[in-house]
């Protein structure tokens, strides 16, 4: 099932991102406590979705977005991440975390979501293309980890129009979506990974 983070969720998050700490796929040299990933946790999902993805009570992925820039006039954009524990990989288990993810952004007004990847990272680039992102720039060895420069490669999707003239309103906070919307997605989205589960 897929279900919004809760409180307990930290620590079953951090092993999946635990999978990854020792390869360039994040740029992070060392595994965060359990209680910092809970405090970034906390700072992300006070505004912007975070999904978590579990098997028989264990979480095994999860996909959230975050702010992509400071600055008042890119408040429209956001960042999206996802991680996904080794047995999960190729299982459709992220483009339908990553669909979600979407539409949820779309919902709260969200315009323009872009992914950064680290290159070459075939997997994570067929699902952005898949899901209808396109290419924005690479930056060229951006990143010193494993013994090596890493490059990586930015990808936008636009999520709503943009028209110059037109003021657009503020995104809401993903707490402030109209009452049961995000549960509705969700049983949803369930349903069909049930009915997949099935057959």
């Amino acid at each position: 099932m897929i279900r919004l983070v809760t409180g307990n969720d930290a620590k079953g998050l951090l092993q999946v991102y635990a999978q990854y700490i020792e390869t360039p796929i994040t740029f992070e040299y060392t595994l965060p406590s359990v209680t910092q990933f809970q405090a970034r946790i906390n700072r992300i999902f006070a505004e912007y979705p975070y999904l978590v993805y579990e098997e028989e009570g264990r979480i095994k992925g999860y996909a959230y977005a975050h702010r992509h820039m400071e600055r008042a006039a890119y408040q429209w954009n956001a960042e999206a991440a996802i991680y996904l524990d080794r047995d999960c990989c190729r299982k459709g288990i992220g483009k339908t975390l990553y669909r979600l993810l979407l539409e949820l952004l779309r919902l709260q007004g969200i315009r323009t979501v872009y992914g950064c990847v680290t290159l070459p990272n075939a997997a994570s680039e067929r699902l952005h293309h898949s899901l209808g992102f396109t290419d924005v720039g690479v930056y060229f060895q951006a990143g010193y980890k494993c013994g090596k420069w890493h490059d990586v490669i930015w990808f936008e999707k636009k999520l709503l129009p943009h028209v110059d003239g037109e003021e657009p309103l503020p995104p809401c906070g993903i707490h402030d979506l109209a009452p049961g919307l995000a549960a509705s997605l969700l049983a949803q989205v369930n349903a069909a990974l049930e009915e997949d589960a099935r057959s």
